[in-house]
């Protein structure tokens, strides 16, 4: 019996991967596995490879796995791309209707061809041959295959009895084909029995979605851009049960500036897009800072520039979300790694928006927003509201043709904050540079005033937890920093190092920024060597570290831009090398 194994469904587009793997995994989930799992598709609707490969797991897994146990093959390219990753002693399980073979390279991998489209289509029709891959699936890993009738009658319930029942006559005919072929032969694969826990099993961009929803949003003005639209199609379904609405715009910027209006009305509002939305948002965002309006917007990483590869992983807009604003204006950029850390951060994102009345970005990436992760019951009770200085009573009477000092400097920055319609509080809103009340000023001493009143907002910033810590002590041979996603890989990165006798650490950075300097200094300061993981191409992060704690001698990048997410073993071996190639044994 084992504890954990991979297991990957793969064809063409349209074939219905997705749904295979969205069976397979919710009924292992709802057994008590832990699951990780990651899609691999094309940025078209229909044909090209795809795949999904999930984790399962007696214990909390964060990464995708090196290798791979069983390969569930819809078609021959699916086994010429897939079949490096198969451990030895792996499975192949293909559909015999396309003749499968392995490569003659492949000498330690066993296939075995069942007849997925042949069986479905004696059952009405070939559309179930994921149904009999399923089965063929549960067989191997010796699970009965009665766990799969509740996720088949929640799918296909509304479709009528004889639908189910013929959906659960396909997943137990393949098992009883492949149980024929195999006798006792896949003991091995036997999983070790789960703690049967009830766990959410969600993607990080429902994370998001409901975290916005439990954080008081009522409001998502949005344009459909992978890998960010299943946040708005969350809400679309769940926001008018709330009062709420979610608004199509034509374009990110209409999305931008809606919700930027949304939020001056003293709605709580967000918009999501990826790079190429966040491109065309940026002036917003520079409206929004000067104006000292509250919104949150969520940039889902994707693989550019400009188009670039809108389906595959990547973390490169780091300096933009930073920077890319004209102009110097108060910003907060956070960066979640799991999907508790999304719905937590998200709610937090609202607070702080509100608190700090400036823009809010939250990066994830898209191993992050659509990689599916087993999550732990989520605690409602760790809710909080917090509006900052929303004035929500009645203001003081203004003297006669008086206005409203909506951008009183003040000294922790922040000003008092009033909502149209309010008594009193009537006062000027424009992009330009403004005094007290909002009206246009150029003087440059006001100017002084109101930029180092904006400015020093966020000096101040209270976040929780700035940078997530695993160590044992400040001294490391190693310290790993990341952000996102690449979280799980360097944990078990650590742990293989550990085993080899070298000391590790692991900052994960929450808060980018404002940069979190203070709280890392002391990890970076004890470590013999500063190892950044990260997605992209220039070592976004590392230069980001340079600039907040310098130690330029120490920092080194592990760097992977191909549009693939890392693999626990590519961040040991890079890291191992590093450490040997500077003197150390």
């Amino acid at each position: 019996m084992v504890q954990q194994l991979s297991w990957k469904v793969g064809g063409q587009q349209g074939e219905g991967i997705e749904s295979t793997g969205e069976i397979f995994s919710t009924a292992l989930n709802r057994l008590g596995y832990y699951l990780y799992g990651y899609r691999h598709f094309s940025s078209r609707i229909k044909g090209g490879h795809t795949n999904n490969k999930i984790r399962v797991s007696t214990t909390q897994v964060r990464s995708v796995s090196d290798d791979l146990d069983i390969l569930v093959a819809f078609d021959q390219e699916t086994i010429d791309v897939n079949v490096h990753e198969l451990r030895v002693g792996g499975v192949v399980i293909a559909d015999a209707k396309f003749n499968p073979s392995l490569p003659e390279t492949c000498t330690t991998a066993t296939l075995y061809a069942v007849p997925f489209t042949e069986i479905a289509t004696e059952l009405g029709t070939s559309l179930m041959k994921n149904m009999v891959a399923v089965g063929a699936s549960s067989a191997v890993l010796h699970i009965d295959t009665e766990v799969f009738e509740e996720v088949v009658l929640e799918i296909f319930g509304k479709k009528g009895q004889k639908v189910v029942q013929k959906n659960m006559e396909g997943i137990k005919k393949g098992a009883d084909y492949i149980r024929e072929q195999l006798g006792e032969q896949l003991e091995t694969m036997k999983l070790d029995p789960a703690d049967g826990k009830k766990r959410m099993f969600m993607i990080g961009n429902d994370a998001i979605a409901l975290g916005a929803l439990a954080g008081g949003a009522r409001f998502m003005p949005a344009y459909p851009i992978t890998p960010a639209s299943e946040i708005m199609e969350y809400l679309i379904k769940k926001l008018p049960q709330f009062g709420g609405t979610v608004i199509q715009t034509e374009d990110e910027i209409a999305a931008c500036t809606m919700a930027i209006g949304a939020n001056y009305a003293g709605v709580r509002a967000l918009t999501a897009s990826a790079g190429p939305g966040l491109s065309l948002m940026m002036e917003s965002i520079g409206l929004a800072g000067i104006t000292e309006q509250p919104v949150v917007i969520i940039d889902t990483q994707r693989g550019g520039p400009s188009t670039g590869l809108p389906t595959k992983q990547e973390q490169s807009d780091l300096m933009a979300m930073i920077y890319g604003t004209h102009g110097e204006i108060p910003k907060i950029v956070m960066a979640p790694s799991t999907v508790e850390e999304a719905f937590y951060d998200t709610i937090e994102a609202f607070n702080l928006a509100e608190e700090y009345q400036c823009p809010v970005i939250m990066l994830t990436d898209l191993q992050l927003s659509l990689g599916k992760q087993s999550v732990e019951p989520l605690d409602y009770n760790r809710v909080e509201i917090r509006r900052g200085k929303l004035q929500q009573g009645e203001l003081e009477e203004l003297e006669e043709k008086q206005y409203y000092k909506r951008y009183r400097v003040t000294e922790d920055g922040v000003s008092p904050r009033v909502i149209p319609g309010m008594k009193h509080g009537i006062h000027h809103v424009t992009g330009v540079e403004h005094d007290e009340t909002g009206k246009p000023s150029e003087s440059p001493v006001n100017r002084d005033d109101q930029m180092n009143k904006r400015l020093r907002k966020t000096k101040g910033i209270r976040f929780n937890t700035p940078i997530h810590v695993h160590s044992h002590e400040k001294e490391s041979d190693i310290l790993f920093v990341g952000f996102n996603s690449t979280r799980g890989v360097i944990e078990e990165a650590m742990e293989r190092l550990e085993q080899d006798g070298i000391k590790v650490n692991h900052a994960h950075i929450r808060l980018i920024h404002p940069f979190p300097a203070d709280e890392l200094l002391p990890y970076v300061q004890g470590a013999k060597k500063v190892v950044v993981v990260e997605n992209n191409a220039t070592g976004q992060l590392a230069n980001i570290l340079k600039m907040n704690i310098a130690s330029h001698d120490k920092i080194q990048s592990v760097l992977k831009y191909d549009g693939n997410p890392f693999l626990p073993q590519e961040v040991y071996a890079k890291s191992k090398e590093m450490f040997v190639l500077n003197g150390n044994v």
